[in-house]
């Protein structure tokens, strides 16, 4: 069920979901968090709601999506709010800002919070370079963005890399949760050799293949290569390099993977591409703060461009063996919420 109210207020919008839950006989809201969704009002609007709604079934929550019109406009909110089929598990408000109040997002959305919920604020579009300071994500625990979404996104990423604040993520680092729990499980597999260097290769602007490199790099203590492509989108592949052979993980279509290292057999690997959804709903999972994100941000310093060739000095390896280098690395894969993919 899709109601419209044009040029309202959030006092009616409250007042209207009161109703419709006294109508419908509900009497516990059973919603986990509130996700406030912050977009142009576009063609792509709607994907993101789909994605919101898809996410709801594992994590019910109320969805506020506050969507930019023209600024030029009169000043006014049309709101609309759905339930039912048209919401997933959810209820989802959509607040159509024009004019002054395009830029007023946060006094539109706290009269329409959960009391005592998380808040959780996702920018599925081009977001703030600072997510913590932006007005709708001082209100959140948690602030995803998507550097792949913007204009120049690897540029995006280490923006926000600088300033990172506790509670931030990005989808270019959830897009990489299957890329890293392989990499760990071919590294617990023998022969156990240290790794001496690792090559990562992907799109030029791909942010995930700039976080793979960089989490490899932190881990790994090693030098890491990143390699630029034009020839597929996002990561290609990943080479680690130990004494008796390399380990290699090639992904040349965006679907199926392919792992190659010494004394194992070669294995194809399901490796398609996420969708946002998928990804929403892993980042929902968790409210703390995802640390390996965090380590991962630290290490794009560390790494390399393959395209001039300049590696530097190679730093000491500190690890004894692949599955000891890749310990931190190997809990991240599994509890990390970790494209242009």
């Amino acid at each position: 069920m899709i109601i419209d109210l044009p040029s309202t207020t959030t006092s009616a919008l409250n007042k209207k979901l009161v109703e419709i839950r006294e109508q419908g006989g509900q009497v516990a809201l059973g919603r986990v968090l509130t996700l406030v969704i912050v977009a142009d009002d576009d063609a792509h609007l709607e994907e993101a709601i789909e994605a919101a709604n898809g996410a709801s079934r594992e994590h019910p929550s109320r969805v506020i999506v506050v969507a930019k019109g023209a600024r030029t406009a009169a000043p006014r909110i049309d709101g609309q709010i759905r339930v039912g089929g048209d919401a997933g598990a959810s209820e989802v408000i959509v607040l159509r800002l024009y004019g002054a109040l395009a830029a007023q997002g946060q006094s539109a959305v706290v009269p329409l919070l959960l009391p005592d919920a998380p808040i959780v604020c996702w920018w599925p579009g081009p977001g703030p370079k600072d997510p913590d300071k932006d007005p709708l994500g001082e209100l959140a625990q948690r602030r995803i963005t998507d550097s792949a979404a913007e204009k120049n996104p690897v540029k995006a990423l280490t923006t926000r890399a600088k300033a990172y604040t506790e509670g931030d993520t990005d989808l270019a680092w959830t897009r990489l949760t299957h890329w890293r729990a392989q990499l760990v499980s071919a590294l617990d597999l023998p022969p156990y050799e240290k790794i001496t260097a690792a090559t990562v290769t992907g799109e030029a602007d791909s942010p995930s293949t700039e976080l793979l490199a960089a989490w490899l790099a932190e881990y790994l203590k090693v030098p890491v290569k990143r390699v630029k492509s034009s020839g597929a989108a996002g990561i290609i592949s990943v080479t680690l390099d130990r004494r008796s052979g390399p380990v290699e993980l090639h992904r040349p279509d965006g679907r199926v993977g392919t792992l190659t290292q010494p004394g194992q057999p070669t294995r194809r690997i399901a490796l398609q591409r996420r969708s946002t959804q998928d990804c929403l709903v892993e980042e929902l999972r968790r409210l703390d703060p995802d640390e390996v994100y965090e380590a991962a941000l630290h290490g794009l310093g560390k790494i390399t461009s393959g395209t001039n060739g300049k590696t530097g000095a190679p730093p000491k390896a500190d690890v004894t063996s692949p599955a000891a280098a890749a310990g931190s690395a190997a809990s991240g894969a599994s509890a990390a919420s970790g494209a242009k993919k």
